[in-house]
């Protein structure tokens, strides 16, 4: 499997995500299924029940990469962090109250983001993530990336996050560093 002619990449609200559910499902379970993932199946149709359930939502948005032929090769996506979100609680060590105050607008949460294998390294990831922040009227951009990722974790920094904790973003889950991109 090879690049097959332009890369394009497109930002969708929710309704087009939910519709294109089936190139983002692909997408994700390939790329999570390696190392230092491991999701199953299980862990797949997880996190699609709460994906069918943001994209409900207004704030929703999304970016999908395709080959000139329409196979998905890439996705993004993520929402606004609440003002009740328990993202900052669960951090190792507390942050300063100014850095956990969420009003809905503030902070957008970038949940996910991966490229399929045989297209990393074209810089299809940093297309995607400039799509999908692109416009945002958000203050700062927050994700969780796992520790043991470290070609996520690179990616992340040059294109200016920061660490601000390490946190298990669920109950179970492997540490996580916290990262913050400032957008202001």
């Amino acid at each position: 499997m090879t690049q097959q002619g332009t890369i394009t990449v497109e930002r969708i609200d929710g309704s087009a995500a939910a519709r294109a559910e089936d190139a983002f499902r692909l997408v994700y379970a390939e790329a999570f299924a390696e190392a230092p993932y491991y999701e199953t199946a299980d862990d797949v149709a997880g996190t699609f029940r709460r994906f069918r359930s943001r994209t409900r939502e207004g704030t929703f948005r999304a970016a999908l990469a395709r080959t000139g032929d329409g196979e998905p090769v890439g996705m993004a996506y993520g929402y606004p962090v609440g003002a009740d979100t328990g993202w900052w609680d669960q951090l190792t060590e507390a942050v300063p109250d100014d850095m956990r105050r969420e009003d809905g607008r503030r902070t957008f949460g970038l949940m996910e983001l991966a490229v399929r294998g045989p297209w990393r390294g074209q810089g299809i990831a940093r297309r995607l993530h400039e799509r999908l922040i692109d416009g945002l009227e958000a203050e700062r951009v927050l994700l969780n990336v796992h520790q043991d990722s470290k070609a996520a974790s690179a990616a992340y920094r040059a294109w200016g996050y920061r660490k601000v904790g390490e946190g298990h973003p669920w109950e179970g889950a492997d540490l996580r560093d916290v990262m913050v991109l400032d957008l202001r």
